[in-house]
């Protein structure tokens, strides 16, 4: 029994959560992340919303016809599209943010074990580890 315990105790321990330095070190990634993505945001709304501009396009005579219309049209659509999901990522990273603050920041929320640091790096807003979403597929869910 005894040598039962020692074999638990030389065993190394899984690490649980990541350590405050490390957690500072992805806060820094996703404020500069979003800071970013909420410059784009603003210009996407500005597409989409076209307002307060000075330029010369609405002194010069034009005659527009109505593909030039339907054109514009379809250019604030995507636009507002690209806008849309810009906000919702800049919603992701926010959430990211409150993950490090409660320090439950990089664990998958399928497995609980924790995200590599790889990982984390390229998409910091993961909540999923491969082997989560690899997990879920086979349910058939996301």
């Amino acid at each position: 029994m005894a040598d039962e315990i020692n074999d638990k105790m030389d065993a190394p321990q899984l690490k649980t959560r990541f350590s405050d330095e490390e957690l500072d070190e992805f806060k820094v990634i996703i404020k500069d992340m979003l800071e970013k993505a909420r410059a784009e945001y603003d210009t996407l709304r500005k597409v989409v919303m076209h307002n307060g501009s000075n330029d010369i396009e609405d002194t010069t005579p034009s005659f527009k016809t109505v593909e030039d219309d339907g054109a514009n049209q379809r250019a604030k659509e995507e636009a507002s599209q690209l806008a849309q999901r810009q906000y919702q990522f800049i919603q992701k990273l926010e959430a990211a943010l409150g993950r490090i603050e409660n320090k439950t920041y990089g664990i998958c929320r399928v497995t609980g074990k924790l995200i590599p640091k790889e990982r984390l790096r390229l998409v910091p807003h993961a909540t999923l580890s491969v082997e989560g979403k690899e997990l879920l597929a086979k349910r058939g869910k996301r």
